[in-house]
C-alpha cells in the first residue's frame, strides 16, 4: 500500500466477487476497504477520520440497495465519487455525477474506469 493511494470502499455482498475487486484493486495499488452490504459501507462511511476516495458498489444490494447507499454517502460525505457496478447497467438510471460499470468487467475495464474518475 502506497502512502498517497486513493482508498476505494468496495461494497459487494457476493464474497467472491468482492474478494476479486479487491484484488485487482490492491493490485493496481489502490488501498480497497471492504463492506458485505449497506450497514457496514455506512459505519465505514460515518467514520469522517478514514479516508475515502471513491465508493464501488453493487446496485443490487440485500435490503438498502446500491442507489439508497449512494444517497446515503452523499449525505455523509458531499461530492464523493460513486462507481454503481451492474449486471443490467445499460438499463440503471444514475444521478449524472456518478459512474457505472456493467457486470461482469475485465480488469481493463475496471483499472480504466477507476482511474479515469479519480485521476
Amino acid at each position: 500500500m502506497s502512502a498517497n493511494a486513493f482508498t476505494i470502499l468496495v461494497v459487494e455482498d457476493d464474497n467472491i466477487v468482492r474478494m476479486l475487486i479487491v484484488d485487482v484493486l490492491e493490485e493496481l495499488e489502490f488501498n480497497v476497504l471492504e463492506a458485505d452490504g449497506s450497514d457496514q459501507a455506512l459505519e465505514t462511511l460515518e467514520n469522517l477520520d478514514q479516508q475515502i476516495d471513491l465508493m464501488m458498489t453493487d446496485v443490487g444490494l440485500p435490503g438498502m440497495d446500491g442507489r439508497e447507499l449512494a444517497t446515503r454517502a452523499r449525505a455523509l460525505r458531499p461530492g464523493l465519487p460513486i462507481l454503481f457496478a451492474s449486471g443490467y447497467a445499460e438499463n440503471i438510471e444514475v444521478p449524472g455525477d456518478m459512474h457505472v460499470i456493467g457486470k461482469p468487467f475485465s480488469i481493463d475495464q475496471l483499472r480504466d474506469k477507476v482511474k479515469g474518475i479519480l485521476e
